[in-house]
């Protein structure tokens, strides 16, 4: 039986995705724009810890993770890494500016954090990969503790 879509699935299905987009723009643009060898002598100005990595790192995160987020593939996991890039973008670049974003402050990080803190909470939702997959999982071959309830484990 095929439940009718409501608010609630549509309403993550255009947050995780406008989320995605952003991050995913924003990491393009230290893959490509910037450079990672750019993005880390940033890094280094602002004291970032070893800003090579930490430049690789924020890249593949919001490259990656915004795609995923795009996509609701490990929602949750990807969520929880990008808002721990948030945290750090905070604490290393935008804490002492204020609130609003043409001062540098951190009204994005802020609001890019929280959001992908409530898709830790909430999930992807029912339209993403990791519905479907769940789905699958659910209706596919039994688990260990069907098979052990069988006997056949």
């Amino acid at each position: 039986m095929t439940l009718p879509v409501s608010i609630r699935d549509v309403g993550v299905l255009l947050a995780r995705i406008g989320v995605g987009i952003v991050f995913f723009a924003h990491g393009w643009q230290k893959l490509v724009t910037n450079g990672v060898d750019g993005t880390a002598a940033f890094f280094g100005q602002v004291g970032v810890p070893m800003p090579t990595a930490s430049a690789w790192f924020a890249t593949g995160v919001e490259l990656l993770g915004g795609a995923a987020l795009i996509l609701g593939v490990a929602v949750p996991v990807v969520g929880a890494l990008l808002t721990l890039q948030m945290i750090g973008a905070f604490a290393f670049v935008h804490a002492g500016n204020g609130l609003f974003v043409d001062q540098g402050g951190y009204e994005l990080v802020l609001t890019l954090g929280a959001a992908s803190l409530l898709l830790v909470a909430v999930g992807a939702g029912r339209f993403s990969l990791d519905h479907l997959l769940s789905d699958r999982r659910r209706s596919g071959a039994p688990d260990s503790a069907e098979l052990a309830a069988a006997g056949r484990a």
